[in-house]
């Protein structure tokens, strides 16, 4: 089967993304791009739960282990880092299968950055300090399209809404509305899927891998990390682990949390994922291989134009 433009497999945490690409690649000749934030750090691939050394070699992987732990990293420097490894794979007649759960990063990778101005902290106290009357009255006047369908009670969304007509110096309503045409167009161009995993099965997963990394060398990990490691830092695990080793846990408590954390961003995963309506679902069965035919089956009929099937 020949794909001929990237592929992005997304999905939660511990739902088996890694071993799903690497079986695609095989089939659709492709190479693995990592969408995974703290996967792109050096120094913890037990704690990121990075695909191992024997995996990458199965098929070409990249953008694993690229970063220094101290260095920070956000979604516009990711898709800085993508694109042209995304570009080279393609020139070379490859596929990319860009691999990852970190929604932001790949939205970004896909769609680009939103025209929205970023927050002004300068321009936001002054808006704080102001009645919310007077801000209604200020946005009803600048943007009557945005105020009509804004929470007018809402004072963090009249506050934004007009905040960006200021900055911007345009309609809000007129840069959200563009920004959603240009994303439906930019759908329809996508190939995606993400994977779908009972919540019980999942959370059996998060379970079994949570114990796994914390025999594995997770700890012998954080321990070896320095305080500076700014950007790996804020990953599920380490924080965990830091209280561990500075003796204010055990190390079942430790597990647990870590656990019970990695869960409630597995549930945060699913639904940003669900929201975008180009991804096509690919169910996964309890102790079944990877669904590597219905996979296929979904790229296939997506590059063909047959609807998404939700």
């Amino acid at each position: 089967m020949r794909i001929d433009r990237p592929v992005f497999l997304c999905g939660p945490t511990a739902s088996g993304k890694s071993s799903l690409a690497i079986e695609l690649a095989r089939r659709i000749d492709g190479e693995v791009i990592n969408g995974d934030a703290f996967q792109l750090y050096r120094g913890a691939p037990v704690i990121t739960a990075a695909p191992s050394p024997a995996e990458m070699a199965e098929v070409p992987h990249h953008l694993y282990a690229v970063l220094n732990p101290a260095e920070t990293c956000d979604a516009m420097r990711y898709r800085d880092l993508a694109l042209p490894v995304l570009e080279d794979v393609l020139s070379r007649g490859r596929t990319p299968i860009v691999t990852g759960g970190s929604g932001l990063y790949l939205k970004f990778l896909t769609h680009g950055p939103s025209p929205l101005p970023p927050g002004d902290t300068e321009l936001r106290g002054q808006l704080d300090a102001e009645p919310l009357d007077v801000l209604v009255s200020r946005l009803t006047e600048l943007d009557p399209v945005e105020a009509a369908r804004t929470n007018l009670t809402n004072r963090r969304y009249v506050s934004r809404a007009l905040e960006i007509c200021l900055l911007a110096g345009r309609p809000c309503s007129e840069l959200r509305d563009g920004w959603e045409r240009r994303t439906s167009e930019i759908d329809r161009s996508l190939l995606g899927i993400f994977i779908q995993r009972e919540r019980p099965d999942l959370h059996r997963r998060i379970e079994l891998r949570t114990r796994q990394m914390m025999e594995g060398g997770a700890v012998e990990e954080v321990a070896s990390l320095t305080e500076d490691a700014a950007g790996l830092g804020k990953a599920i695990g380490i924080p965990q682990i830091r209280d561990h080793l500075a003796g204010r846990t055990d190390k079942n408590t430790c597990a647990d949390l870590i656990e019970a954390a990695t869960r409630q961003y597995a549930k945060r995963q699913e639904t940003w994922f669900r929201r975008e309506q180009w991804l096509r679902p690919v169910r996964w069965e309890p102790d079944t291989p990877p669904p590597v035919e219905r996979a296929l089956q979904l790229l296939q009929d997506a590059q063909e134009g047959t609807g998404v099937d939700r």
